[in-house]
């Protein structure tokens, strides 16, 4: 029996895929647990057009990903800090404080978990965090640290 995978199903296939199971096996757990449905003629269109709205989607949220890739690059945040000798900080500037920072000054709010640091700034000086905004679409943000 051929069925459209309504859920991902170990060892089957993942959830919008057409596979072909015994007729048992589809009878007897898929369709009664609500993981897969009959592919007739009408869930298969309708399945197409469901990939169709979602690709729409991506290519919109990956285009406003980009523009806001554009706007990102081109700024630069202030932060200013006290520090010690030879410009090391009194603690440190974690991704929190850069969004915080950012929404102050920008008014753009991104999420903390979107920037990029290996390890927290504590050095005075420009430095330069990469966001991931989307899955092959980062921008380079530019942050300032001052005394």
């Amino acid at each position: 029996m051929i069925v459209i995978l309504l859920k991902d199903v170990k060892g089957t296939g993942k959830a919008g895929e057409v596979v072909k199971v015994s007729d048992g096996y589809a009878r007897n757990l898929l369709i009664p647990k609500g993981f897969a449905t009959e592919a007739s003629d009408g869930n298969v269109r309708n399945l197409e057009k469901q990939k169709a709205l979602l690709e729409e989607k991506k290519a919109r949220d990956r285009e406003k990903a980009t523009e806001l890739a554009e706007k990102l690059s081109a700024l630069t945040v202030n932060i200013v800090t006290k520090s010690g000798e030879g410009g090391r900080l009194f603690g440190s500037i974690t991704t929190k404080d850069v969004a915080d920072a950012l929404l102050e000054q920008h008014k753009m709010d991104i999420d903390k978990k979107k920037f990029v640091m290996d390890s927290p700034i504590k050095h005075v000086g420009d430095h330069e965090i990469t966001i991931k905004l989307y899955q092959d679409v980062s921008a380079k943000l530019k942050v300032s640290v001052k005394v």
